[in-house]
């Protein structure tokens, strides 16, 4: 094999996902539905999200998704890519659509997944 290398966003502090996990499950232009406590953090800052945005361009969770173990985290695409390369999501792992799409071939199903900071 040969190692590949990609840009990267990434959690804000204090939001930052690490460990090793598996690859449980893997969709093409997924649905996003952010998870209550992010909703409530993002509405006492003057943000109020959408309990559901449909898979597509509009997305932020762009154009496929690996999701991560058991957990609410994932590698996705995005809808916003100026945004890869800096510290500003809610822990995911934000790559741009071309650059995920890529990894979303490659990866299979069950394979092992380890971020470190």
């Amino acid at each position: 094999g040969r190692a590949l290398r990609y840009a990267v966003g990434v959690g804000k502090e204090g939001l930052e996902w690490s460990g090793r996990d598996t690859i449980s499950s893997k969709k093409t232009w997924p649905d996003w539905r952010p998870p209550a406590e992010m909703r409530s953090r993002e509405a006492s800052n003057g943000r109020f999200l959408p309990a559901h945005v449909e898979g597509g361009p509009n997305n932020p969770l762009g154009a496929r998704a690996l999701y991560i173990g058991n957990t609410l985290y994932r590698v996705h695409g995005t809808n916003q890519p100026w945004t890869v390369g800096q510290a500003n999501s809610s822990g995911c792992i934000r790559m741009t659509n071309d650059d995920v799409i890529d990894l979303y071939d490659r990866v299979k199903i069950g394979s092992q997944i380890i971020v470190r900071h």
